[in-house]
């Protein structure tokens, strides 16, 4: 079975083209086809006119276009589409949604932040790890922070937080946000299990890939700290030229640092697992999800009346 998941965020939009296969035994595995990746960009709109531009509009439909020929030469069974932070605070995001539809027979969801954490939870990385400590998942993206923390596999909160590189890339996020955030991770995850954390976005992947970690291994928060003070001493430009990176990614690494660095210590975090996992892997494991229920729904023989 082939499944598709369309994740509109708030610096880029992801198709994610997976198969789902069964193994001798019976489990369930998630094989990855595709990932497509395009730099819509579409919060340096929005969070300063909340208006999506015509030409971002003409952007996005351009790219729903080219997923969903994706979509049909893969033979995708199912898909869901779902858009975040910059699309919440777009004013004229519904007829733009409705415009979409139109042209592309695709439907997309806004979701809120709450829902945002859940769907990545779904990616159940946690359960593959030991027992003797809590998680934190932090998921940072262009518009806003998903933290989604459990202990002894109970979930305990999940919060959403207007604080995205995006935002604090145009100075948007007021001091008191961050004391927002600050309080509220200090008092939810006092009293628990040791805590380790595992993050997920763009921006953290590429700190790992740069890292050379092997796969599975943990960075110490430390090393996010160097990173921090090290990326941050370079401009734009030099970044790029550097570290080999895009331009749409060297603006937003820094400000993704500080708050990966700034949430690990409030959670007095000593590591950070990265399973190149996101919002799209979560939609995959959300649709699949469903589609068993369904199916097994129309197996169980009807009641008698």
């Amino acid at each position: 079975m082939r499944l598709a998941a369309i994740d509109i965020g708030s610096n880029a939009a992801r198709l994610l083209i997976t198969e789902v296969v069964q193994d001798a035994d019976g489990k369930d595995r998630f094989n990855k086809l595709n990932l497509v990746r395009v730099p819509l960009r579409l919060g340096f709109d929005v969070f300063e006119t909340q208006t999506i531009s015509p030409e971002k509009e003409e952007h996005i439909i351009k790219t729903i276009k080219a997923y969903r020929a994706l979509i049909d030469v893969y033979g995708v069974t199912e898909y869901i589409a779902c858009a975040t932070s910059a699309m919440r605070d777009a004013k004229n995001a519904a007829p733009i949604i409705e415009h979409i539809k139109k042209d592309t027979g695709i439907e997309i969801k806004v979701i809120s932040g709450d829902e945002e954490a859940s769907f990545i939870y779904e990616n159940h990385i946690a359960e593959n790890l030991d027992k003797d400590h809590s998680y934190l998942y932090i998921d940072v993206g262009g518009g806003s922070t998903e933290l989604t923390f459990f202990s002894d596999g109970q979930l305990v909160f999940k919060q959403s937080f207007n604080i995205g590189t995006i935002r604090l890339l145009k100075n948007q996020v007021e001091e008191k946000k961050w004391d927002e955030m600050k309080d509220f991770i200090r008092s939810k995850v006092k009293g628990f299990k040791e805590i380790t954390c595992i993050g997920s976005g763009g921006n953290i992947n590429k700190v790992f890939s740069m890292s050379k970690k092997k796969d599975g291994k943990p960075l110490p928060a430390e090393l996010l700290k160097d990173y921090y003070k090290e990326l941050s001493s370079f401009s734009v430009a030099d970044r790029m030229r550097i570290y080999n990176l895009r331009e749409d990614r060297a603006d937003v690494i820094v400000p993704a640092l500080s708050i990966y660095v700034n949430v690990m210590r409030w959670a007095d975090a000593k590591e950070i697992y990265v399973p190149k996992i996101g919002l799209a892997d979560g939609l995959i494991h959300i649709l699949y999800e469903k589609i068993k229920g369904e199916k097994l729904k129309r197996s169980r023989p009807a009641a008698k009346s």
